[in-house]
């Protein structure tokens, strides 16, 4: 096992700062996912020997510090993977029913939703001017379930494109719709979340034929992003039954 020396330490907390497409996992089971999906480590840190589980992979011992500085988790496990996560899929139609999500930048929600669309069959899942999908916390709350499913980062006015060629049939979560419990489903459809402060958009409001509403008691304002989004999509997902 090789030692790090103090210059890639260095390096490496240059990139945290400056290389938006790198991935700092320290999660053991995230990084045995993305691994097992593909993803190459461009190198392993681990604090102790015996945590170095990768064969063929370019580990290096490091002070627990070390590791603490590099990661965004308070307690994380003693190691961190470092690897390149590239978008390399072209935007194109989905071919499940997909989720949208609407400048949404909270990374916990981000990636709440993430997990929960990949638990529906919402495979297709469109970041338009959200939260980098490379964000630690984002990556952590979905539970490595972004390297199941297929990622698009992407702007409104690229995604609005999109819908419009392929004549995409998408609903819009809001208060004031129709109850997703009495909605019916048929195809292909897309979900739209929007922020909580703001909703979603005008531009992807424009691109939504429905309106969906879930029913809750008087003085209520709205429920969270992610939970909206949630009951949503397995309503949608328990339609298909």
């Amino acid at each position: 096992m090789l030692k790090a020396s103090i210059n890639l330490i260095k390096d490496l907390k240059k990139q945290k700062r400056e290389n938006s497409s790198l991935l700092f996992l320290d999660n053991i089971k995230i990084i045995n996912d993305a691994i097992e999906s593909g993803i190459k480590p461009k190198l392993i840190l681990v604090e102790k020997e015996e945590l170095s589980a990768w064969k063929d992979m370019p580990t290096y011992l490091v002070e627990r510090k070390t590791i603490e500085q590099l990661s965004d988790c308070k307690t994380p496990q003693g190691v961190l993977c470092i690897a390149e996560y590239l978008q390399d899929i072209e935007l194109s139609a989905p071919k499940t029913n997909f989720l949208v999500i609407d400048t949404l930048q909270d990374p916990g929600n981000v990636g709440t939703l993430i997990r929960t669309a990949v638990a529906c069959g919402f495979k297709h899942i469109y970041l338009l001017d959200s939260v980098k999908v490379t964000n630690s916390k984002l990556v952590r709350s979905s539970v490595g379930t972004i390297f199941n499913a297929k990622i698009y980062s992407t702007s409104k006015d690229e995604f609005a494109k999109l819908a419009k060629d392929n004549n995409l049939v998408i609903y819009k979560a809001d208060m004031n719709g129709e109850n997703v419990f009495k909605a019916k489903f048929q195809g292909i459809v897309g979900v739209a979340i929007g922020n909580e402060g703001q909703g979603v958009s005008e531009k992807i409001s424009s691109l939504c034929s429905k309106t969906l509403s879930i029913p809750m008691e008087k003085g209520v304002e709205s429920l969270n992003a992610a939970v909206s989004g949630a009951v949503i999509m397995y309503q949608i997902y328990a339609s298909t039954f």
